[in-house]
């Protein structure tokens, strides 16, 4: 077994055994998961398939079984299935054992919040994961701004973010350091949170957050 598919395996194994627990019953909101899934990690897909051509980054061999789709291995395609699948069930898990709150936030401070990433990406237009993850992240407040979902005024989606970061930095420590995924230095600030590169945290709570988000329009379509 390849070191990145068993870091698959232990991304998904709690949330998977747990699945059919009685309270939470997860299993009955995989078809909005699986909604989500495509369109979010399709495009992060699609995204990873034009960085890895063009030698953002790059994936370590001797840890990969050695299938690869449209030049990515086996392993990434995976990730973006393993990954939302956890990160909406912490989720779901929350919503079901905590109270929600709401913070009273003017929901044009998000409008602003988004022109900035924005434009922070134009400014790094040079530097091409800086440019891609900010340009994700405004469009998530964008998109969380236009379908007015109240999300990122609710205590479950800032819980839920908060609490998938600390799985967040230990997979990525692994994959950064072992290393399993190495990164084009012109391609990013350059400056590491251990060998964590500091877009990462932005890639992380983009992809994290559109995941829910997606996942709360189905969810509120079909209500």
């Amino acid at each position: 077994m390849s070191t990145y598919l068993f870091i698959n395996i232990v991304i998904i194994f709690i949330p998977l055994i747990l699945s059919f627990e009685k309270n939470i019953r997860y299993y009955k909101k995989l078809p909005h998961l699986l909604f989500s899934i495509i369109i979010v990690s399709t495009a992060f897909i699609i995204w990873d398939v034009f960085a890895t051509k063009r030698g953002d980054w790059s994936f370590n061999p001797a840890h990969l079984v050695g299938v690869y789709f449209f030049g990515l291995p086996l392993e990434e395609i995976l990730f973006f299935i393993t990954v939302p699948y956890s990160c909406i069930f912490i989720y779901e898990t929350i919503r079901f054992y905590t109270k929600e709150k709401y913070f009273k936030i003017n929901n044009y401070i998000f409008l602003l919040i988004a022109l900035l990433f924005l434009m922070l990406g134009i400014f790094f237009n040079h530097q091409h994961y800086t440019f891609t993850v900010s340009l994700f992240a405004g469009i998530f407040f964008l998109l969380a701004f236009y379908f007015k979902t109240g999300l990122l005024s609710s205590s479950f989606y800032w819980w839920t973010v908060l609490i998938s970061f600390i799985p967040f930095l230990i997979v990525n420590f692994f994959l950064t350091s072992i290393p399993i995924v190495t990164y084009n230095n012109s391609a990013f600030f350059g400056k590491r949170f251990l060998t964590i590169p500091y877009e990462d945290f932005l890639y992380s709570f983009s992809m994290i957050s559109l995941w829910i988000l997606f996942y709360e329009i189905i969810q509120k379509r079909k209500r």
